[in-house]
């Protein structure tokens, strides 16, 4: 299966997921720390990928969505967008709501 076609299945099997530099735990990078920082405030669960173990996944990803940066969120198959946008989505309530829609439902593994 190709690059491609792994990132779609990704997207598609999970409500949310952050395709980042590191893990939730040990991110690589302070956009990606901040960004999964506003997932995991949230309380809901999100599945990650980490761009950095996976070269096939940080060549491809960026033509994907046509989104060139690191970190990209997906939200119900959607990209949502980087850091930034992510983090204004928390601070003005909408994150949840948005995870929430999308079905992320439980509490958040614990680090």
């Amino acid at each position: 299966m190709d690059a491609l076609e792994r990132i779609k299945q990704q997207v598609e099997n999970n409500p949310v997921v952050i395709y980042m530099k590191g893990t939730p735990e040990a991110p690589r990078c302070g956009f990606s720390h901040r960004a999964s920082q506003a997932l995991a405030a949230t309380g809901l669960p999100f599945a990650y990928v980490n761009v950095l173990e996976d070269p096939e996944i940080f060549d491809s990803l960026p033509r994907y969505a046509d989104w060139p940066t690191f970190p990209q969120i997906y939200i119900g198959s959607e990209l949502v967008g980087g850091c930034d946008i992510t983090l204004e989505l928390y601070q003005s309530g909408e994150l949840q709501k948005l995870m929430e829609d999308a079905g992320a439902k439980g509490e958040a593994p614990s680090a």
